[in-house]
């Protein structure tokens, strides 16, 4: 096995750091996202949770894409690239849904 190239490795490490910030980010959302459920006929109270829940799905998103964007050097492995970014393109797949299910759901209550 191949070590990793210096640029490789501190942007692994980043792109750790950034994939973390957007779990916690999904994390907070979800007890966030019960309470504007519980909220929905209390139309400023929803709005406030529905917003928060917005804006931290929206975070672990673009914590997502600053981690593709990591990988982009050209002169990195592309085995390592290729296997970082996949891995990460679906976590942002699944985390825009997310988002556009969440935006459907606030459109429906507004």
């Amino acid at each position: 096995m191949r070590r990793l190239k210096p640029s490789e490795l501190q942007a692994a490490k980043d792109c750790s750091f950034t994939m973390s910030d957007s779990v916690y980010q999904l994390n907070r959302s979800i007890p966030e996202l019960g309470q504007s459920g519980k909220l929905a006929s209390r139309r400023d109270e929803f709005t406030w949770h529905i917003s928060n829940v917005q804006t931290w799905i929206s975070a672990a998103l673009t914590d997502e894409n600053a981690c593709l964007d990591m990988f982009n050097d050209p002169s990195m492995d592309g085995k390592i690239k290729d296997s970082v970014r996949a891995r990460v393109f679906v976590a942002s797949q699944v985390t825009s849904n997310a988002l556009a299910l969440v935006y459907q759901f606030a459109e429906k209550h507004s």
